[in-house]
């Protein structure tokens, strides 16, 4: 019973809440990014060279004989796997910027001056006294 409780006290803490509610926005998002790199990037890109399909592009090592499959490099897959994840990675660098920046200001912020301590408060009146003594 001990190691359920100790594994309901991980699992309500909020870092692992805040890490799985990550996961599960970066795996939608995932599908944004493979949707604008499949939809609407690459058909253009695919135009301008001479009407390539980029998922179509691979280059066979063995015919096809009888039952058994061509073998062949589908390099136009990853060519499609490095776009998403250029896109992705611009993105996360472009939100890691704008928090960066955001934090930066919220800290340059100007902060209201401490109240002096009370050793500053007597060196104060002691100067004060000693200025009206003299």
């Amino acid at each position: 019973m001990k190691i359920l409780s100790e594994f309901k006290t991980f699992a309500m803490k909020g870092n692992v809440i805040d890490m799985a509610v990550g996961i599960i926005i970066g795996a939608a998002f995932g599908k944004i990014v493979s949707s604008l790199v499949n939809d609407l990037i690459m058909p253009p890109i695919g135009l301008l060279i001479g009407g390539v399909n980029f998922s179509d592009l691979s280059i066979v090592m063995k015919e096809a004989v009888g039952e058994n499959p061509a073998v062949s490099l589908n390099y136009g897959n990853f060519l499609q796997v490095v776009f998403n994840f250029l896109i992705v990675a611009w993105a996360v660098f472009l939100l890691v910027k704008f928090m960066n920046s955001a934090k930066r200001k919220k800290e340059e912020a100007p902060s209201a001056t401490p109240a002096p301590s009370n050793q500053e408060v007597l060196l104060a009146e002691i100067r004060d006294l000693l200025k009206k003594g003299n």
